[in-house]
């Protein structure tokens, strides 16, 4: 571990500045404030015992499975460069880790293990633990750690949120690396928040099964903007991103509202929507059935006759 007792002292100087104010500062006030935390200290995360880590994991266990493919993936891409991956829950705790075998030693010592609890009250400022109390994205780069213990550490760590948008999660890629740049730990920043949508995605589209999922486009980031969409027709759920573009929360989604609504479609009233409603059911019938009239008719319920009478009347011959 890196011991550097002149960043003890900077991290103080700009806690205690009134004219000091960035995220990281912030963060540090919070750590001394809040947590009673001193940067000189020594130290590692608290861990779970084994009974706990074990009721933590089962309490996550459709987080784990949504995103083991991607940490998988994630791992193929940075493992190798000495980069090592955490998953945790909204309580900060590891529930899984990626890294390699030889770079094992060094992150055990860190405590980037799991069953570790990467909080700031744990930890002081690190990039898990920053993430989840800030709710966002941070790269917390060597110094910008609270601990002096931590500052050979980089890490880049991004939230993920579930299906009603609250925050859920925490991927994080940390390397302690002593060629590791800025610019290079940006580049993790954007590789770690790509993965963690997916996950996040995975999460909502698992939790709406035999929806139909609409991309909102009128969203700053349409790939993450996503409406769970019933057979009705009315939303049943949005991702975070789709609640920000929309204005929708949970008492407007359970209260019911159509997604051409929700939307701001240009629809027809409720009469004409009823008869575009009919003229959509005979296409379906008649795509379903290659276009066997009879057929049609009778996975309709109806007679032969009156699906052409019909047909005639919305020109679908």
């Amino acid at each position: 571990m890196h011991q550097n007792p002149l960043h003890a002292d900077a991290v103080y100087a700009s806690a205690q500045s009134v004219a000091a104010s960035s995220p990281v500062v912030a963060s540090w006030r919070r750590c001394m404030v809040m947590h009673h935390l001193a940067p000189e200290q020594n130290r590692v995360p608290e861990r779970l015992s084994e009974s706990e880590f074990r009721q933590t994991r089962q309490a996550s266990d459709r987080l784990i499975a949504e995103a083991r493919e991607e940490l998988d993936r994630l791992f193929s891409t940075v493992g190798k460069s000495g980069c090592c991956l955490l998953l945790t829950d909204r309580n900060g705790v590891a529930l899984e880790r990626r890294g390699a075998m030889g770079d094992d030693r060094a992150f055990h010592d860190l405590g980037l293990w799991t069953a570790a609890i990467w909080t700031e009250a744990s930890i002081g400022t690190n990039g898990i633990g920053t993430a989840l109390a800030d709710e966002r994205a941070v790269s917390i780069f060597r110094d910008q750690h609270f601990f002096s213990s931590n500052t050979g550490l980089s890490c880049t760590t991004a939230p993920i949120r579930d299906h009603r948008g609250e925050v859920a999660a925490a991927l994080d890629i940390s390397t302690c690396r002593d060629d590791v740049n800025e610019m290079v730990l940006s580049i993790l920043a954007q590789t770690v928040r790509d993965a963690a949508l997916r996950i996040e995605l995975n999460l909502f589209r698992s939790a709406f099964p035999g929806a139909r999922f609409l991309i909102v486009p009128q969203a700053a980031h349409a790939a993450a903007a996503l409406l769970a969409v019933d057979r009705n027709d009315l939303v049943i759920g949005a991702t975070r991103a789709a609640r920000l573009a929309l204005g929708l929360d949970d008492m407007r989604i359970a209260a019911g509202i159509p997604a051409s609504d929700a939307l701001d479609e240009s629809m027809p009233d409720d009469r004409q929507d009823l008869v575009a409603a009919e003229r959509a059911a005979l296409m379906r019938a008649l795509s379903r059935a290659n276009g066997n009239v009879s057929q049609a008719a009778i996975a309709l319920g109806m007679s032969r006759a009156t699906l052409h009478r019909k047909m005639n009347r919305f020109g679908l011959h």
